[in-house]
């Protein structure tokens, strides 16, 4: 098993943490799994991008090339990554975010995880979060103890409690 993802979306819009607590619960699951990540100069509303590739055997190279998986938090990540996706993979977008979606050949899960956050949540914040519990549904790489553990030991004691709900919420979304 092998499996390449790419998070895509805004600065602020907690990319780069959906991308290291995957990464975590992976590693928490006995798999191999690297994480790289990137963001614009700016640290709020620039382009973040979150990179995870998890695999049985050694991973040679950190870099996703075609991802399997792209999740997009914004419209500028569908448009900016969708390139990258391999045909038949799997796309997850924000569709509260996602206004124009690609003609692709792909299996395509929207999900309403900024608008459910503020409704939920009363912040947007937990979007991100939501998308992950999406993220775990869609792609079952990973069981719920290891995400649970990794979510625990990511975000600060006081915010536990809500980011467990958040991700209970976003695998909910997709059932």
């Amino acid at each position: 098993m092998r499996i390449e993802i790419r998070i895509g979306g805004l600065g602020g819009q907690g990319v780069v943490l959906a991308g290291q607590i995957f990464g975590k619960a992976a590693v928490y699951s006995g798999k191999n799994a690297v994480q790289t990540q990137s963001y614009g100069a700016e640290a709020r509303g620039s382009n973040a991008k979150s990179e995870i590739i998890i695999s049985d055997d050694k991973i040679s190279f950190p870099m996703v090339r075609k991802c399997d998986v792209l999740v997009a938090m914004n419209q500028e990540a569908v448009d900016r990554n969708v390139k990258d996706l391999k045909e038949d993979g799997v796309l997850v977008v924000d569709i509260s975010m996602v206004k124009n979606m690609p003609k692709i050949k792909a299996k395509v899960y929207s999900i309403s995880a900024t608008e459910v956050a503020q409704k939920e949540f009363a912040q947007k914040l937990y979007a991100n979060i939501i998308m992950l519990g999406a993220l775990a549904e869609i792609v079952r790489a990973i069981d719920d103890e290891a995400m649970e553990k990794a979510i625990t030991d990511s975000v600060p004691k006081n915010a536990v409690a809500a980011n467990l709900e958040a991700y209970k919420t976003g695998k909910a979304l997709v059932k």
